[in-house]
């Protein structure tokens, strides 16, 4: 959950890592720190806060040299301080390293470096692991590559790690387990990255490095190697990524920009796949495991946070519409409570970045037990898109708001897709609903389009109100109970105002009781089979003196008599209506942090990728 940095070449590497610890400020914000080497010593800068604290530390000093890596930390072991920032420096003063992921046996380490005389400056599990590392170097009298394979065989955790060595100039050593790594090729340079995001404006070739692979790398050269000090020969790609897509473009911050981008990127999600004229759905990533998906005893999604939400409307959507048993599992439970799996089970696995840590563990698990794994993801490349039998992409492009919008909204679209193609071939939709509910998802982009044009100003005017407030109920039914669910998440990340999500009908079994005229009470109401059960839900909030935010469809004559806000949506399917009601809930939760003098796109404690357990 921390943003990596390394760079070695021909340029000065101090502003390409900086600027790049600025792309990654997402994945880590509570410190930063950069080691430099400078001719034969290494030169180590880190501080508590954010890049630009660590900016105005180094002020003057000299940053010289053609390699460096850099840190954004995101605490697990230690409070956020100077000493517990990364790069650590060797006890031998030879070695500094950065660290993405857990030790989990660091304890045990520690306690046998401590016996043989070391002492550390950091309560992290990173300094344990660059002291072991170099504790089997001096040991051993080996070189520092072969330290590491053999400190990392005796390591469990996730990791990515960079170390540098200052007897070895311009070389650069990285190696990862369960977090992502990304190298990218230059012209007698590399760049190092937790993602491709530093190094797009310099190079669109890159290396995806795999689970136990050791990179070596300098100006001129990247030797690739397992833990057996096998080489492996580096797999270049090619990315389809512009340095305009990781760039604010004007709006004030980057969850705004992704809010309006849902127009774009829901279309991008179908472009290609969905032709609404000729009711054909393509999905070329299903075909390869069609029949297992039609003859499934169940589907079994696994996800944590904003994509579990993304799942729980896909189990809806899948059992209605292709009558396939759907369960939705948090990944983090469903790994440890040693579920019953069986090779006629798809586990689908829904992740924006690919690499969240639970989710990966689970899927290693069902798979060893004979599941099909389909992986819904949006990072090319990921570890997700690299254990699953086959999958899809959401072509949500890069999302660097710490809270999901784009990513959510790509997600829906494409469990959507997948509904109505399995649909269409198990026989379970007639061609008439089949083409409506295309030709309803085709126009959505539109639609949403329609909401960010018109409900701006009344969502604004509605934050500006309840800014204060200490408490918020979120209330759906159907389709819409999770988009409630959702809405509660996003104003928690986001204003961290505490909020709850339930079910409309499950608000007498207990959550009535903290309604009076201090609780908003937001209710999902866009016009469906549930509609007049949600109005009467309503009814008993008003009675109660709560206030009543509602989210309702255009043409709606009741809701509004009943409400004390409303905001309005476009009519649309009740299967689809998820893709739009949600959008409404985000800018309120974006607005209320806003006016709340908060930083939105990186809110305190959270991190964009969920690399640790």
């Amino acid at each position: 959950m921390c943003g990596i940095v390394g760079y070695t070449g021909k340029r000065q590497a101090y502003p390409i890592v900086i600027d790049g610890l600025k792309k990654l400020e997402y994945r880590g914000y509570d410190s930063a720190g950069i080691a430099l080497q400078q001719d034969d010593q290494l030169t180590l800068y880190k501080k508590a806060g954010k890049v630009k604290d660590l900016e105005h530390f180094i002020g003057e000093r000299s940053t010289d040299g053609l390699t460096a890596i850099g840190h954004t930390r995101w605490a697990t072991h230690g409070e956020p301080s100077d000493h517990n920032a990364h790069p650590h420096l060797s006890q031998s003063g030879q070695l500094a390293m950065i660290h993405n992921g857990i030790i989990e046996n660091y304890a045990q380490l520690k306690s046998e470096l401590e016996k043989e005389g070391y002492r550390f400056k950091s309560e992290t599990d990173s300094e344990v692991l660059l002291n072991f590392i170099d504790d089997i170097r001096l040991k051993n009298q080996c070189g520092l590559e072969e330290a590491i394979r053999i400190a990392l065989k005796r390591v469990t955790g996730a990791y990515v790690i960079l170390l540098i060595d200052e007897s070895q100039p311009q070389t650069i050593f990285a190696a990862r387990k369960g977090s992502p790594l990304v190298i990218g090729i230059g012209a007698d340079e590399h760049f190092l990255g937790s993602d491709a995001s530093p190094m797009l404006a310099y190079t669109k070739e890159v290396v995806y490095i795999n689970d136990y692979e050791l990179a070596i790398v300098r100006p001129d050269e990247l030797v690739l190697k397992n833990l057996g000090n096998e080489r492996i020969t580096p797999y270049v790609q090619k990315l389809d990524l512009e340095l305009a897509a990781i760039e604010k473009g004007g709006y004030d911050h980057f969850m705004l920009k992704e809010i309006f981008e849902q127009p774009l990127t829901i279309a991008d999600s179908f472009r290609g796949r969905l032709d609404a004229a000729e009711a054909r759905i393509v999905l070329s990533g299903i075909d390869a495991i069609e029949e297992k998906l039609l003859n499934a005893r169940r589907i079994i999604i696994v996800a944590c946070g904003t994509s579990w939400h993304a799942g729980l409307v896909a189990e809806y959507v899948i059992e209605e519409l292709c009558r396939i048993n759907v369960e939705v599992e948090y990944a983090s439970e469903f790994r440890y409570r040693n579920p019953v799996i069986s090779s006629d089970d798809v586990i689908v696995a829904i992740s924006q970045s690919g690499e969240t840590a639970d989710t990966l563990v689970a899927l290693e698990r069902a798979k060893e037990q004979g599941a099909t794994i389909f992986g819904v993801v949006n990072v090319v490349g990921s570890s997700i898109s690299r254990i699953a039998h086959a999958g899809c992409y959401t072509h949500a492009g890069p999302e660097i708001g710490v809270a999901s919008t784009k990513a959510y909204t790509a997600q829906l679209t494409v469990l959507m897709l997948i509904a109505l193609k399995l649909a269409k071939a198990k026989g379970t939709i007639t061609p008439e609903r089949f083409k409506e509910l295309c030709q309803e998802l085709d126009a959505i982009p539109n639609k949403v389009q329609q909401v960010l044009k018109d409900q701006v100003e009344r969502i604004k005017a509605i934050a500006e109100k309840y800014k204060d407030a200490r408490s918020m109920l979120y209330l759906g039914r159907g389709y819409n109970f999770p988009t409630a669910l959702e809405g509660a998440l996003k104003l928690k990340e986001i204003s961290y105002i505490h909020a709850e999500g339930y079910p409309a009908a499950e608000m007498k079994h207990g959550p009535i009781a903290l309604v009076d005229e201090d609780l908003p009470v937001v209710f999902v109401a866009s016009r469906d089979t549930y509609h007049e059960k949600i109005v009467s839900n309503m009814q008993e909030i008003k009675a109660r003196k709560g206030k009543v935010l509602a989210v309702v469809t255009e043409g709606d004559e009741i809701t509004p008599n009943i409400a004390d806000e409303v905001i309005w949506v476009p009519q649309t399917d009740e299967l689809i209506a998820p893709l739009l009601t949600v959008v409404p809930l985000q800018l309120l939760s974006y607005y209320i942090g806003v006016y709340r003098g908060l930083d939105v796109d990186r809110p305190r404690n959270l991190a964009k990728s969920v690399t640790v357990e």
